[in-house]
């Protein structure tokens, strides 16, 4: 990347490989900023009979420049750089997911501490964690070793102890790795990667034991201290890990890998790098959710520290039926309106496995499925508040009253209160019909409290920005800002709990556009046009009980933006009482088409 000058770069291409698609963009400057101006899609071409993955590469690249009217491949088939006149770009960068994309282990002598720390890193280097081998996790040894070799990962994560401290669990860890030699999923020639982030004194202990067949790369301890994390280390190591083993043996990737301005990155990887990236710009706390067909991934920011969750049986197609098993069926029809045979939704949802492309026909298929997507999004942000956690292991002073509690080392960092950006992407969030319906999807399922801006991904964008953002930050966060988000705007809701139809919270409105004020029930909704661009200042009044983010009872005052949506005023309380409020939501935000409420 030193050979490229970030002053002189006009002209950007990205491309995300998929699982089933290769998504191209085309990225410009234009008037000195940076827009995203053409895409283009093809499929994934990683499998047979292709064995390519540059060929769905070159066809996505080939929509995209034909659609742009720009060359960007020369007759060699290789992409033309750098631009010059009306061909060619000046960076080229890619993310890649096909092939199941990184699948690893992590292995760590306490499960509820260095394990876990191992888990983070790999998951915030966008990994999907298969399993996890603890010294504690109640398997016998030849169970542990016949779970490696059946699961066959690209890459093993290994961790243990603090720096100074034993070494004799840590070289066990070492001894179940070294005689399950699983087979490697790509290439015969492959040598599996293993990561050594432990206890820096056992490093040549493991290094006697992990030999032949395997590829040692020993770094900084994950866990130095009990008290602290060090993930930096072990994330990069398992980034060019992925580039220079698992990459390199999937068909086509070496060509692909020589194209690149820039390491390839894991799609899920790269969607975190930018959620990093624009929390650290702003200032802000985030949370990002990508919901899929078979699974669901939660990213969140808060006070500088990120997370990744991959919630694996939660999604809406594949998955569907797991997310209803899950939930309970009476969760889900709680989000309901209208009338539906319980025996049609069951023939919905295997329909859905069968068919997993297929979109709604039909006002009850739509309210169905935006309701199991709801309970879907509930449940991982469950899981990923259970995972983002303040370390495990770490000593604290006690008081009398911690004495009653029930609560130890390891609260969740994620608050509610603190969230200030929520952005959804996935295609039930981002191609639902109207845009209220995918605002009230993320309220509904993340309950933010206080004040939070509320936005989606355009075209599933963030991949791309999120390498880009290692070679050109300006360009990702311009593009960020721009065209990647579509603000739909923001919620302002209490927290607090309260019987239906108490008095809940006194407001004022105050905008250039806008002008309102009035007093919200406890399970009331209210929604205000402020468009795109505009802004207001919004006064909240709480009544004793309820909290904006001040305290219970203590008026706040916020300055809010507008979007697509407007602003939406939520006193349901948290957290949320569902049953008997849906219909009079619906009718409040407009949902669904005039006639769907009685």
């Amino acid at each position: 990347m030193s050979r490229i000058d970030p002053d002189r770069v006009q002209v950007i291409l990205a491309t995300d490989c998929g699982s089933t698609t290769t998504k191209a963009i085309l990225i410009q400057k234009i008037d000195g900023v940076f827009r995203q101006t053409h895409r283009g899609e093809a499929p994934t071409t990683v499998e047979e009979p292709f064995a390519d993955v540059t060929m769905g590469v070159l066809n996505a690249v080939t929509e995209t420049q034909e659609l742009a009217g720009r060359r960007l491949i020369d007759a060699d088939g290789r992409i033309i750089q750098p631009a010059s006149g009306d061909e060619g770009c000046d960076i080229y960068i890619s993310t890649s997911s096909a092939g199941g994309g990184l699948q690893m282990m992590v292995a760590g002598v306490i499960r509820q501490m260095t394990a876990e720390s191992a888990k983070r890193a790999a998951l915030g280097a966008g990994a999907i964690v298969m399993d996890v081998i603890a010294a504690n996790d109640k398997r016998r040894p030849h169970e542990q070793i016949q779970r490696i070799r059946e699961l066959r990962p690209d890459m093993i994560l290994v961790s243990g102890g603090v720096d100074g401290g034993t070494t004799t669990h840590v070289v066990r860890l070492a001894e179940l790795i070294a005689p399950a030699k699983p087979r490697p999923r790509f290439g015969s020639e492959y040598t599996l990667p293993i990561i050594y982030a432990g206890n820096a004194d056992a490093a040549p202990l493991v290094a006697d034991v992990i030999t032949d067949g395997f590829d040692l790369t020993v770094v900084d301890n994950l866990r130095p201290v009990l008290e602290r994390e060090n993930l930096g280390p072990a994330r990069d190591a398992i980034h060019d890990l992925f580039l220079e083993h698992v990459m390199a043996h999937a068909p086509g990737y070496d060509k692909l890998i020589q194209w690149t301005d820039a390491p390839i990155m894991p799609t899920p990887g790269a969607v975190g790098n930018i959620l990093e990236t624009i929390a650290r710009e702003r200032g802000i706390n985030v949370v990002g959710v990508d919901i899929g067909g078979a699974t669901t991934d939660v990213f969140s920011v808060f006070d500088g520290v990120f997370n990744r969750t991959v919630s694996a049986n939660l999604g809406m197609s594949y998955s569907i039926s797991n997310v209803c098993a899950e939930a309970g069926m009476d969760n889900i029809l709680r989000w309901v309106h209208i009338p539906m045979d319980a025996r049609e939704l069951r023939n919905r949802v295997k329909n859905k496995m069968i068919r997993p492309t297929t979109i709604p026909q039909s006002l009850e298929a739509l309210v169905f499925e935006q309701a199991v997507a709801r309970e879907a999004l509930r449940l991982a942000y469950l899981q990923h508040k259970e995972f983002a956690t303040t370390l495990k292991g770490v000593q604290r002073q006690r008081t009398v009253g911690d004495t009653f509690s029930q609560e130890s080392s390891g609260e969740t960092i994620v608050d509610n209160m603190a969230l200030n950006l929520l952005v959804a992407s996935g295609g039930v969030l981002s191609h639902a019909p109207s845009m209220r319906q995918t605002a009230m999807l993320l309220i509904d399922a993340f309950e933010p409290e206080g004040f939070t801006t509320l936005a989606k991904d355009s075209i599933f964008m963030m991949p791309h920005l999120g390498v880009l953002a290692e070679v050109h930050p300006q360009a990702s966060v311009e593009v960020f800002e721009r065209d990647c988000l579509i603000h739909l705007g923001a919620v302002a809701a209490a927290a607090g709990s309260g019987k239906p139809g108490q008095a809940c919270f006194r407001y004022q409105v105050r905008g250039d556009t806008l002008e309102a004020s009035g007093e919200m029930r406890v399970g009331d909704m209210k929604l205000y046009p402020l468009g795109l661009g505009e802004t207001a200042r919004v006064a909240i009044q709480p009544e004793r009980g309820f909290d904006f983010g001040a305290g219970p009872g203590r008026a706040v005052e916020r300055d809010v933006e507008g979007g697509t949506v407007g602003l939406i005023l939520d006193a349901r309380g948290r957290p949320l009482q569902v049953e008997g409020g849906v219909e009079g939501w619906v009718r409040a935000l407009e949902l669904y088409p005039e006639g769907s409420v009685a």
